[in-house]
């Protein structure tokens, strides 16, 4: 935060905070009374700046308030009035929805739909709403995705530092585009530009080098300490994606689309307060370190909002095991490993006491290993039980056969992953937007926790909306014969096409995008959705879905697996919970790459 303060010229600082998961983790803390409800380096941000943010007059709008952001507000309040400025603190409201969760789902009023509910393809996967009615699944955490109508309305009252809790990602910039510009609630156009704006720069340092499939063309010293991104909003809605020049990193049209590409839900983005349509949007590089993204069209938001249920779906462990040899060793030792550990928990009638027990391969030896590191692979064993005994049951029978162990066993000798600890299950639901009271509170200079002094603002709702609608999903559109592009060479994908992927709730999204025109006939005639279940490979599960959609301007086919993160990030048995290396795993999958390209 004090990076952008003081590195060059900007008129706000947001800052997110949340995943979907921090919230819940803190939630039985803060209720009992041992974590403040707010994000702490978010307060620690504020008083590293404040002092460059009061000189220079920079709004801030964060959603660091978290699970508390009245209680945070009251802290910069506090900061503030000892240092004796003159800074107008506000705190938006509404999105905690854990009062009312039990009446919300009240299973005579029927379990509110999943987030995914409309694809008729999508399988939820098992135990996703047994929470429901079950008191050993306590909710601990219900917090709607709040948009930009409360943060505006508190701009406009003078507010100059703004805490949310769990907004949408992109709203504290929509909410500062809309004040800064005059927009109405329906200048759905520029609204949803500036919803894509926040979008490009909420994941630090994503748009800027940072998780970015082409790093290997720049030095690694130009990615150590990378300058966060900032984007310039024009009054139509378009932007430009920049960054401080006294930083590192990069800003370019390759990390423009990664972020652009990155946990979308296809070519319509929604947010409660407009869908952005990208079907069209175009992302052209104007200058060092500066990009322009243009072509963005609005619609009118859905009448619902996202609400992220939080619950306790019982206790899981994990651990590891190594070995050394050749690649056929060391499968039949884990094959070994699973049939012995398998043996003793039927023999005792408690197999079928676990929700989840899977027995992951982790890498593969090198051929003629040059180190014993490079000819060691792994085996991960993830559990998940409704009760602890059961997961001591698998140590147990981990430990019955210590001294079986496959020749060469060894591995690390900490087994604290291994005891069986709390998890958290999510169910992402969708919600009436009607059913929200969304509103800031801007607080007097005086306001104290025991005299609450300020004055409240409701939000109010939208007055135009519209239904959600399915989500387009289509093969290649006027394909171009494979055998067209002449002679081919066998090579990673990723020799040219770069790509970003990431989790949405059980689902993974996926962008590929390549360079030239003759680029982009190639890879969308290419993959088709049955070539990427191909791509997939042993991983493909015939209850998974697939939607496909293709962004020409700027050469990117995009796809969505409904599935694979199971129940989500909380509580997914995948090693990659968050889906982030998909993107690498498809990219590392080889096809036969035309050599005229190859030659450019």
């Amino acid at each position: 935060m004090l990076w952008q303060a003081q590195n060059g010229p900007v008129d706000a600082i947001t800052g997110d905070y949340l995943a979907e998961v921090n919230l819940a983790e803190n939630a039985e803390k803060y209720a009992a009374g041992t974590h403040p409800g707010w994000v702490e380096t978010a307060l620690g941000g504020i008083k590293l700046s404040l002092d460059v943010i009061n000189e220079k007059k920079i709004k801030v709008v964060l959603d660091g308030g978290a699970l508390n952001p009245k209680g945070l507000a009251l802290e910069v309040q506090k900061m503030i009035r000892e240092k004796g400025y003159d800074l107008k603190v506000a705190y938006v409201y509404g999105d905690d929805l854990l009062p009312r969760v039990n009446e919300i789902l009240d299973p005579q009023k029927g379990l509110l739909a999943h987030l995914d509910h409309e694809n008729d393809s999508v399988k939820l996967a098992k135990d996703t709403d047994n929470f429901l009615g079950d008191p050993t699944k306590p909710i601990v955490s219900a917090n709607a995705y709040l948009g930009s109508r409360a943060i505006a309305l508190g701009l406009s009252q003078g507010a100059d530092i703004i805490l949310c809790g769990r907004v949408s990602d992109a709203s504290p910039v929509i909410g500062l585009a809309r004040w800064w510009h005059g927009w109405s609630e329906t200048d759905f156009d520029e609204l949803a530009g500036s919803l894509i704006a926040g979008h490009l720069i909420e994941c630090s340092a994503y748009a800027t080098g940072a998780n970015f499939s082409g790093f290997e063309a720049y030095p690694n010293e130009e990615l150590i300490n990378i300058g966060l991104p900032v984007v310039e909003v024009l009054h139509n809605g378009e932007c430009v994606l920049t960054k401080h020049d006294a930083l590192n990193g990069f800003v370019t049209e390759d990390t423009a689309r990664s972020q652009l590409l990155y946990e979308i839900q296809g070519s319509v983005y929604l947010n409660s307060d407009v869908k952005a349509d990208l079907t069209d949007v175009s992302i052209k590089q104007v200058g060092k370190d500066r990009v322009h993204v243009s072509g963005i069209k609005g619609r009118p938001p859905p009448s619902t909002t996202k609400l992220g249920v939080f619950y306790q779906g019982g206790y899981q462990c994990e651990f590891t095991q190594s070995a050394t040899g050749t690649r056929a060793s060391i499968r039949k030792k884990f094959e070994l490993v699973e049939l012995q550990i398998r043996d003793r928990l039927t023999k005792q009638g408690k197999l079928d006491d676990f929700d989840v027990l899977l027995f992951q391969h982790i890498g593969v030896p090198e051929e003629n290993p040059s180190s014993q590191l490079a000819g060691t692979a792994q085996i991960r064993v993830f559990a998940q039980a409704q009760q602890q005994a059961t997961l001591y049951l698998l140590l147990r029978a981990l430990m019955w056969h210590g001294m079986q162990h496959f020749s060469g066993a060894h591995g690390s000798m900490d087994f604290r992953t291994a005891l069986p600890r709390p998890y958290l299950g999510y169910y992402p639901a969708i919600l009436e937007q009607s059913l929200l009271d969304e509103g800031v509170f801007v607080l007097s200079k005086d306001a104290t926790a025991d005299n609450l002094q300020g004055v409240n603002h409701s939000a109010g709702h939208n007055s135009v909306t519209e239904p959600v609608g399915r989500r387009a999903n289509y093969e290649p559109t006027n394909p171009v014969p494979l055998a067209s592009f002449s002679e081919t060479q066998t090579l990673p994908l990723g020799t040219i096409v770069q790509g970003r992927s990431g989790d949405k709730g059980a689902n993974v999204n996926l962008g590929l995008f390549v360079q030239t025109d003759e680029e982009w006939d190639w890879l969308r005639s290419l993959l088709t959705s049955d070539q990427l279940k191909k791509l997939i490979g042993l991983d493909w599960k015939d209850e998974y879905a697939i939607e496909r959609v293709e962004l020409p301007k700027i050469k990117a086919v995009h796809f969505v697996v409904y599935g694979p993160l199971h129940r989500g990030i909380s509580s997914s048995p995948l090693l990659d919970g968050l889906g982030k290396g998909f993107a690498d795993y498809i990219r590392a999958k080889y096809v036969d790459v035309p050599v005229k390209f190859l030659k450019k």
